[in-house]
């Protein structure tokens, strides 16, 4: 099941499966909200960009390998408004930084899963996302950590 929804940052195309959001493309698709695991992650994030939502309680099922899934799950741990490195991330895994971005990029369901919030050692790096490191910087700023890029 799919549902679309229009942001600041474009449209998004969120998929559930089995009771979870299991991606977030950019892009306009087709579909209304049709099940409560849809409705609320649009819910979820139209109330984000209004800028009443600072955590998002939707299940999430990210597909990937073990490491992957625990790089979402380091990502995931930080907090709005807050930014980590690569480094610091692979520190935490006892992996290398450059795997961390690897497999950051590869994220499957951005913005839930925020890796806008992941910083390179020297600061902003790129951003897979739709619009690029722009996406990125608008969604930091959004967030109130527009500081941490300078």
């Amino acid at each position: 099941m799919q549902a679309s929804v229009e942001t600041p940052v474009g449209w998004l195309t969120l998929t559930e499966e089995e009771g979870a959001i299991t991606s977030v493309r950019w892009r306009q698709g087709e579909g209304a909200a049709s099940t409560p695991i849809l409705r609320q992650a649009v819910a979820e994030l139209e109330a984000y960009f209004a800028g009443d939502l600072t955590v998002f309680t939707v299940p999430l099922a990210p597909r990937g390998s073990r490491f992957q899934r625990a790089v979402c799950d380091a990502i995931s741990a930080i907090p709005y408004g807050y930014t980590r490195t690569y480094g610091e991330i692979a520190a935490d895994l006892g992996q290398s930084a450059q795997s961390v971005g690897q497999a950051c990029g590869g994220n499957p369901i951005p913005i839930l899963i925020p890796c806008h919030r992941v910083m390179g050692a020297k600061g902003l790096t790129g951003f897979s996302g739709a619009g690029g490191v722009e996406t990125k910087v608008a969604l930091l700023r959004h967030e109130g950590a527009a500081s941490l890029l300078i």
